[in-house]
């Protein structure tokens, strides 16, 4: 069976993509308030965060597809489990995903520093880590921590970066923004893996939230949401008050508190995934607008 082209969408898992967006917004914010902003830069920092994104998702689909890790799904559609595509094409299409993110990685480095090179390496290599080759870092209680450093500090300070050197104006600001967006990015895959913790358990992935527990996992989800919010006030000590235009973040989040710390379960949660990926949005939109258009 071939999938249709709504199908291979739907598999790239587009409601994830806010976790792209979002530290490339927020980089640039940084960027343009010390105007040091590079438009093609930032276009090219977005191009390889979504790259790299989507080859995450489909590397995921196909090695949890492989193990029959998503032989019972709650979530969106997965194209090896559900029996839609073939593993080897979904394994194609995420490698080709990333290739694409190495591509425009190496052009970034072209432009700004070589070393850039070394982080990019570990960025794909993070990438098909999280649950391929043969010691997935999710199936181990580490994907958490691998979101919160790849697709939170380094994918906002790299931005800053690339676009306005490596000044202390420009490093401590982005690495605040990056702690806010990287925890808000991990809160997704905490309220995804809570979800999941049934499956996982029984399939014997060892995700966080499996080792945990429910109680605590929804804690740390509201633990990871109060920590974005204390970074945001961080940032705006350091750079201007309207900075605290992300605090915008709240509205979507506040319902997304209220159903992960209710006790929901199974699909009652899918929303909080939709609602987190907002409210990562808009904090990254907000740290733009604040930090790099009104606040310069």
């Amino acid at each position: 069976m071939t999938p249709t082209p709504a199908q291979w969408l739907a598999g790239a898992r587009p409601r994830t993509l806010p976790a792209a967006v979002a530290p490339v917004l927020a980089g640039t914010g940084v960027a343009l308030g010390v105007d040091g902003f590079v438009w093609w830069k930032a276009l090219l920092a977005l191009g390889l965060a979504l790259a790299l994104q989507v080859g995450v998702n489909y590397a995921n689909d196909y090695s949890d597809g492989v193990r029959g890790t998503d032989d019972d799904r709650v979530g969106p559609l997965r194209l090896v489990g559900s029996g839609l595509a073939s593993p080897q094409a979904v394994k194609t299409a995420a490698l080709g995903s990333l290739a694409v993110g190495g591509l425009l990685g190496l052009v970034l480095a072209a432009t700004a520093a070589w070393w850039l090179l070394a982080v990019g390496a570990l960025c794909l290599v993070a990438a098909w880590g999280y649950t391929g080759g043969a010691k997935p870092y999710g199936y181990r209680a580490l994907g958490e921590l691998m979101v919160f450093v790849f697709f939170g500090l380094v994918a906002v300070v790299g931005t800053a970066y690339v676009q306005a050197g490596g000044g202390a104006a420009v490093l401590v600001p982005a690495l605040l923004a990056g702690t806010g967006i990287g925890a808000l990015a991990c809160a997704i895959l905490v309220a995804n893996n809570l979800r999941d913790i049934p499956t996982d358990r029984e399939v014997g992935k060892r995700t966080l939230a499996v080792v945990l527990g429910e109680v605590r996992t929804r804690l740390l989800y509201a633990g990871l949401a109060a920590l974005a919010l204390v970074a945001l006030a961080a940032v705006a000590a350091l750079t201007t008050g309207w900075a605290l235009l992300a605090a915008v973040a709240v509205v979507p989040l506040v319902p997304a508190l209220r159903t992960v710390l209710g006790g929901a379960r199974g699909p009652a949660l899918v929303p909080v995934l939709q609602q987190t990926g907002l409210a990562e949005l808009t904090y990254g939109l907000g740290l733009l607008v604040g930090v790099g258009m009104i606040g310069r």
